[in-house]
């Protein structure tokens, strides 16, 4: 699956999605892109997956109708030793449908797709 990270997380955590084509938004050339714009642009380079802790993410854009999904990582900070705990919760991206947002950890105990 081919998943990148949002430039709002630490750029370490692409090393942590193994069996993963993991690329940060600076290495695909999409940085700065916001919102809207990152989206069009990740599908366009046939991302399937974007990594964000970004929580608003979901509420500004619609997904409908889009090829990508969003996993929403929500730890007690984002710092990457927090993100790093819930990972284990995300390895199981094949369980993504385009469209969707997946989120993991806060508010949610769990895996809550929207």
């Amino acid at each position: 699956m081919k998943l990148l990270i949002d430039e709002c997380v630490d750029e370490r955590l692409r090393l942590l999605f193994p069996g993963h084509d993991c690329q940060t938004a600076r290495f695909a050339k999409l940085a700065g892109l916001k919102n809207g714009q990152l989206l069009d642009a990740a599908e366009t380079a046939g991302f399937e997956v974007i990594v964000t802790v970004d929580r608003e993410i979901h509420h500004q854009q619609n997904l409908s109708g889009r090829r990508l999904s969003i996993l929403l990582i929500c730890g007690r900070t984002n710092r990457l030793s927090d993100l790093k705990e819930l990972l284990p919760a995300a390895l199981g991206l094949e369980c993504i449908k385009p469209g969707t947002v997946v989120m993991i950890g806060l508010p949610s105990s769990g895996i809550t797709i929207a």
